[in-house]
């Protein structure tokens, strides 16, 4: 699961710069909304802390400090006790969080909180076993260069690398397993991980696997050379839309069940709202600049075709994937 790394705290129309890379969670903000990828990486409006995404940056915190300690120590037990102290973290590096609770004054609702992220961790155990566990990379950050200068980034939560040298990405989701129709979908994020990987170090993951902690599931694939081959094409004509977009101010809403989710709805423009003025300059669909920046730009943008739809696999934590 994946930090963001290209957003801000506001909108800021002198700071504000065109894409210039890809990670898991900005394809998947584009596949589901142009506007709400406009929203996030070019006008990087805030957004509210979620209580679902808040529990999954938790999560993914202990499980990943869990491995500190000695393999005979990696108990249930240890895991919940971890807890208590990474919630005081996330709140030190998040100010923002404590608005989740700020009116429980009582604490039972954050008790049955963080209740609930601890019987996600103790899920986990029935998943995997950690004392068998050594990984190589936990929270790793990577970062590849394609030949057409796209640059891919993002964050594996877990790396692990077998005596013979083969090697297994493993991603943690909190929710519940995709249905079998979405769960082409719920790989791409960590195909897309295979081909950074592969890009980086010349080697094919042996195994890609996602352990949904929500439902007790994990799902597994073993990805050859033509699947990553094959997402590096998708990516490439994805960031071609990306780029027309971004020159042409050309970015439309795309009505979802997921729409009452969005924090923006009070500017989009399938809500009755218009959209910020476009802090970027725009070039005419002849290609010859266009003056002034656009403040409707939200009737327009396309997904390209053969760009996988999403699925379920938006389930994590916050500012991810």
């Amino acid at each position: 699961m994946e930090t963001s790394t290209d957003g801000a705290a506001g909108p800021s129309a002198e700071a504000a710069v065109p894409p210039g890379s890809l990670s898991p969670s900005r394809v998947g903000d584009f596949m589901q909304c142009p506007l709400l990828y406009r929203f996030r990486v070019i006008d990087r409006l805030p957004e509210k802390p979620s209580e679902a995404a808040t529990r999954g940056t938790l999560v993914h915190a202990v499980l990943e400090r869990l491995f500190d300690v000695p393999a005979a120590e990696r108990t249930a037990p240890h895991a919940k006790s971890l807890v208590p102290g990474q919630w005081d973290r996330l709140r030190e590096s998040r100010p923002e969080v404590t608005e989740l609770f700020a009116d429980d004054p009582d604490g039972e609702r954050l008790a049955r909180w963080l209740g609930e992220a601890e019987q996600l961790v103790e899920r986990w155990f029935a998943l995997e076993d950690p004392t068998r566990l050594e990984p190589a990379e936990r929270e790793l950050f990577v970062e590849a260069e394609l030949d057409s200068g796209l640059r891919l980034r993002g964050i594996i939560d877990r790396v692990d690398v077998a005596p013979t040298g083969e090697v297994r990405i493993v991603d943690y989701k909190t929710g519940k397993a995709p249905r079998p129709e979405y769960a082409e979908g719920a790989l791409f994020q960590m195909t897309f991980y295979a081909l950074v990987v592969w890009r980086l170090k010349g080697v094919v993951p042996r195994r890609l696997q996602l352990v949904y902690l929500g439902s007790g599931d994990v799902l597994t694939y073993d990805p050859v050379l033509a699947d990553l081959e094959r997402v590096e094409r998708k990516l490439l004509a994805l960031w071609e839309a990306i780029r027309r977009a971004t020159e042409t101010g050309d970015w439309r809403p795309r009505p979802t069940k997921l729409c009452g989710w969005c924090d923006h709805q009070a500017l989009c423009p399938e809500f009755g709202g218009t959209p910020p003025p476009y802090p970027l300059p725009v070039r005419a669909a002849d290609g010859r600049s266009a003056e002034g920046p656009q403040s409707d730009p939200g009737e327009r943008g396309r997904v390209p075709v053969g760009v996988p739809e999403p699925g379920d696999a938006a389930q994590g934590r916050m500012g991810a994937d």
